[in-house]
């Protein structure tokens, strides 16, 4: 199920809104004119203004172009996005054409849309969109018209200054595109780890229901069933047609079959059945169970204390959790898994231990991130399985739900394989309930 999961989370589509954009092209915009007001009202510079508002105006009618044709909460496919931000970076060359190219000080505007499509856009269009704002940056180092100056003689940089501002804008587009991307990727897959381990909560929660929906069906159909016995049985008694009296005591008979079934449906199913809370020994057995068919042995060792041992819901989150991180421990093992219990007044811990490679050093730190996993080679089938990623992930995220603490570690050697540690509040262990699905 991991897998499945991880497949479907694990390349989302990255969508942007039509009015996302749009809200940043105004913002945009009401910036443009502002800064030509202040530099021909103001500072009382000399420079081609109409045509700098003819940009501007030019932007403003794309916008309301696009408002009256689409509709703005529409989400916008990533090449219709880029695009927009393209056009963004060519009216922005533009207005710098007319206002001294890379000796203006807004040239490092170029930064913005690449900034937006790094969060926002596939990586091969944010590369574009650097790419196109480079080159826009590289032309207006060599054509463009006058910087607006209150001096007799216009501004002339010397082409090194020049070439060192946009290098610099260069590197700037690089650096904090890259540093972006990382951030909301990393932000990307946490949103999608975590919806992944609701739907795994979910899934569990729903199986973890089932004698729930037996019992309440039990219950309404009981009601009907009796009805049908007790006609059957009034109208069998009263015929006098010997085959229609034989059909009406099958009809009684198999209502009173289904009945004795309903009976025993809800007898397992109410509220004080043996399974809604289990010791944790009896916890563990059952996580163990799905895995004891395998090559690989699974030694279980209960420390009996002085005191009562925890009993718990039948949580299906710690089962989760719990079976997932044995299951794990199987996959590396090559003979043997360890599970060890023990419990006192105060604290309740499992310990699952291999004799496998143990967890790489360089991954050790990381283990319980989302995504991060390497898969076994065939070649190797136990030195290269060095992955732990979106199962551990979810794991340890059901786990710490229900006040669990959960550390890795490797064995010291000369002994060799991980040891994971999972440690309760035994009053916390024993009073967990099960995570109510919200109300929809």
């Amino acid at each position: 199920m991991t897998d499945t999961i991880s497949s479907d989370f694990r390349h989302p589509r990255r969508h942007v809104r039509l009015d996302t954009i749009l809200r940043l092209r105004w913002l945009a915009a009401l910036g443009q004119i502002a800064a030509i007001f202040v530099v021909a009202q103001g500072l009382e510079f000399e420079f081609p203004v109409i045509p700098c508002i003819a940009v501007v105006g030019l932007s403003a009618l794309v916008n309301i172009a696009l408002q009256a044709a689409f509709n703005p909460m529409q989400r916008m496919e990533p090449i219709h996005a880029a695009a927009l931000l393209a056009l963004n970076i060519a009216e922005l060359a533009g207005l710098l054409f007319l206002t001294g190219g890379l000796q203006n000080p807004f040239s490092f505007l170029f930064l913005g849309p690449v900034l937006i499509a790094a969060t926002a856009l596939p990586t091969r269009m944010t590369i574009g969109l650097g790419i196109f704002a480079a080159l826009c940056a590289a032309l207006l180092g060599y054509y463009h018209l006058p910087l607006p100056w209150n001096g007799d003689e216009p501004v002339a940089l010397p082409s090194v200054y020049l070439f060192g501002v946009w290098l610099s804008i260069l590197l700037a587009i690089g650096v904090t595109s890259l540093y972006t991307f990382q951030v909301t990727e990393e932000a990307r897959k946490l949103a999608d780890a975590l919806a992944a381990t609701e739907l795994v909560l979910t899934r569990e929660q729903h199986l973890t229901q089932i004698d729930g929906l037996a019992a309440a069906a039990a219950h309404e159909l009981g009601t009907p069933l009796s009805t049908i016995f007790l006609i059957a049985r009034e109208l069998e008694k009263t015929s006098t047609d010997a085959t229609i009296a034989g059909d009406l005591k099958v009809l009684r008979e198999q209502a009173q079959r289904c009945r004795e079934i309903l009976s025993k449906i809800t007898q397992l199913s109410s509220s004080g059945a043996p399974f809604d809370r289990m010791p944790l020994s009896t916890l563990i057995e059952e996580a163990v169970a799905p895995h004891r068919d395998f090559d690989i042995t699974i030694k279980v060792r209960i420390a009996v204390a002085g005191v009562p041992e925890p009993v718990g819901m039948r949580n299906p989150a710690i089962l989760y959790g719990v079976g997932n991180i044995l299951e794990n421990a199987v996959d590396f093992a090559r003979n043997i898994v360890e599970v060890n219990a023990w419990w006192n007044a105060d604290t309740v811990q499992v310990m699952i231990s291999d004799d496998g490679p143990g967890i790489a050093p360089d991954m050790l730190r990381r283990i319980g991130e989302p995504y991060v996993s390497r898969r076994r080679n065939a070649d190797d089938p136990h030195g290269a399985h060095a992955g732990l990623g979106l199962g551990v992930f979810i794991a340890r995220t059901l786990l710490e739900r229900t006040g669990a603490k959960v550390s890795f570690r490797n064995k010291v050697f000369p002994d060799h394989g991980a040891v994971v540690q999972i440690t309760w509040p035994r009053s916390r262990f024993e009073t967990v309930e099960i995570p109510q699905e919200p109300d929809t």
